[in-house]
């Protein structure tokens, strides 16, 4: 059974959203982004009435460019502002969004149910030096300097993935063992008019020799591609409480 607070919980996060990202360069949004992470840590699936899907996590989504294909991913909006937007994204088991950039943007994400296994990484400065034989080798695009940071695997008992303009501001995200759900803020939404275009990146590394992957964080290649043939983004109703930012 949903919870009573259910609606006026997904409300206070959306109004502490416009609070938090009205003002990013405020004295105050350190202390603002601390309540709204925190807010958003209270937030499960049955607040947005969402269940837990089957292996068909996102069957019957509409925005579907194949035929009788289901997409691998599809979208639930919920509001939007020029400072934000939020919305749910339904992944199905074995999906993965693809390595993407937020340019200038903070980004909070929230498992709603089942897990998620997300690398971040951080863009770097050009470099001197030639990129390694291998990376160079692979190019048929732009080549660009990261860091790769983390790489952990998410659960609704998980606090939210945070990502800032400089730091984890490019990740991937994979449904691991099944469908997965997380609530999403973007700050602000995406504008390719305003640069805040989404560019897509292949991770330019060879298997670890040794079992043990090799330590985080390291320095590591990414080649820009364009978005994948196998990844697109279909489009549901929300289904939960109407929201007010």
């Amino acid at each position: 059974m949903p919870r009573d607070n259910m609606a006026s919980l997904i409300q206070r996060v959306a109004r502490q959203a416009r609070i938090t990202f009205r003002s990013p360069a405020g004295p105050a949004f350190g202390e603002d982004l601390h309540r709204l992470q925190q807010l958003l840590d209270e937030v499960r699936a049955e607040d947005l009435h969402l269940a837990p899907r089957g292996p068909a996590a996102a069957a019957g989504a509409a925005g579907c460019p194949r035929a009788g294909a289901a997409p691998p991913v599809s979208y639930m909006h919920i509001c939007e502002t020029e400072s934000f937007s939020m919305g749910v994204f339904l992944l199905r088991g074995g999906a993965c969004i693809p390595l993407h950039d937020h340019p200038g943007m903070n980004g909070m994400l929230k498992v709603l149910y089942g897990t998620l296994r997300i690398a971040c990484m951080d863009t770097l400065p050009p470099a001197a030096a030639a990129p390694p034989p291998a990376a160079a080798a692979a190019a048929a695009g732009a080549l660009h300097r990261a860091l790769l940071r983390s790489r952990q695997h998410y659960t609704p008992a998980s606090p939210p993935c945070l990502l800032a303009p400089h730091t984890d501001n490019l990740h991937q995200i994979d449904a691991v063992d099944g469908p997965a759900a997380f609530l999403d803020i973007l700050a602000p939404p995406y504008d390719p008019e305003h640069g805040r275009d989404c560019h897509y990146y292949r991770l330019l590394e060879a298997p670890p020799p040794a079992a043990e992957p090799p330590a985080l964080p390291r320095e590591v290649w990414l080649l820009e591609t364009p978005q994948a043939a196998d990844f697109w983004c279909g489009g549901e109703p929300y289904p939960g409480p109407r929201v007010c930012p």
